[in-house]
């Protein structure tokens, strides 16, 4: 009898394994494009998603160059989340040499862009109104991105809406001009309220591709949006207690437009919304003008940009390094912001440190 029930368990164990290894390969395989994006579909995802990143931590989305090993992620994956709104320029080009069969998710799909006219932006506190270039967003050429961007601007243009600028010109003259140059500011995981609906845009799509997993998905997802209301409270709580006047920083790159309106801060950089475009002597020339006429407190690097233009500036004023934001990809795992809750976290800590003291 004690030999059989041992003949028993042992068949049970050979019977076991193969299942268990059965279901760890049948993890949904998804591909995120960048970190930030990446950890929001691992947390909605759990433990029935195997996510791979592109661009991992302390990555540039922006100069980004696929490589044969990305194309063949891409192409045994079953579904790939993407930003849109123009982040990812390299994407279609990418999508089509992988022969990627799967699912693409527009985490972004029915967040309201911000419009951003010529070279720079400033983005005056909650109204967030500035001129901003954002070269790479015209790459995107995917038709449900063109499609949002174009009638964006179409909403804007039809409800008179204009954009401050500081430099004293007569712009209505320029209505034209500034139509040809609108562009598309991608960074809109900047504010947290937007994250819930990357959130939200995210477990649909798993379900989509998962339906077994339905229960899963939206239980973590639900938990996640908690925790994102919770943190979009606490931050909007701290930058309230700053005194009005010292709410503006300059930061490397035009990252931080979404959070501006979102939180009331307001955001000047030498650098248009892609890392790639370079800001000129007349740019940086102007900014440091601006510095000294308002009363600019601090600047802030950016993990993803060259600290260089922003040592410049501060030495030329009276400006100080208040420290680094983390805006288009998260910090590695031993850094202060591995994930997008403790990125809002980090941000907002530093900058309400360096603009309170």
């Amino acid at each position: 009898m004690r030999k059989s029930l041992t003949l028993v368990f042992g068949l049970t164990l050979i019977v076991l394994c193969p299942s268990t290894t059965a279901h760890a390969a049948d993890k949904l395989k998804a591909v995120a494009s960048f970190s930030i994006l990446g950890d929001m579909v691992q947390t909605v995802g759990g433990d029935r998603v195997e996510v791979t990143m592109l661009v991992g931590p302390d990555g540039d989305a922006h100069t980004f160059s696929p490589t044969p090993a990305d194309a063949r992620t891409l192409a045994s994956a079953d579904v790939f989340f993407v930003n849109g709104l123009g982040f990812e320029g390299w994407m279609q080009r990418l999508e089509k040499s992988s022969g990627f069969k799967g699912k693409t998710i527009v985490a972004s799909k029915g967040v309201t862009p911000l419009e951003m006219i010529g070279g720079h932006h400033h983005h005056h506190g909650a109204e967030a109104h500035g001129d901003h270039h954002d070269d790479h967003a015209k790459h995107d050429d995917h038709d449900d991105h063109a499609g949002r961007n174009h009638d964006a601007h179409a909403k804007e243009e039809a409800h008179g809406h204009h954009h401050d600028h500081d430099d004293g010109h007569d712009h209505d003259g320029h209505a034209a001009a500034e139509a040809d140059d609108m562009e598309t500011d991608p960074h809109a995981w900047q504010s947290l309220a937007n994250g819930a609906i990357y959130v939200a845009n995210i477990r649909d799509g798993l379900i989509a591709a998962d339906p077994e997993g339905k229960a899963v998905y939206e239980a973590n997802a639900e938990k996640y949006l908690a925790a994102l209301k919770k943190e979009d409270e606490a931050a909007k709580a701290a930058i309230a207690k700053l005194p009005e006047s010292r709410r503006k920083i300059i930061t490397s790159h035009d990252a931080f437009g979404y959070f501006a309106k979102a939180y009331g801060i307001e955001v000047i950089s030498p650098q248009g919304g892609s890392t790639e475009s370079e800001a000129s002597a007349q740019d940086v020339a102007k900014i440091i003008r601006q510095i000294r006429k308002d009363d600019i407190a601090a600047a802030f690097i950016e993990n993803v940009t060259d600290r260089r233009l922003i040592d410049q500036i501060t030495r030329e004023t009276d400006a100080k390094v208040g420290g680094v934001l983390y805006s288009d990809a998260l910090s590695g795992r031993d850094g202060p912001a591995p994930t997008y809750l403790d990125m809002f976290r980090h941000n907002v800590g530093v900058l309400t440190s360096a603009l309170s003291s």
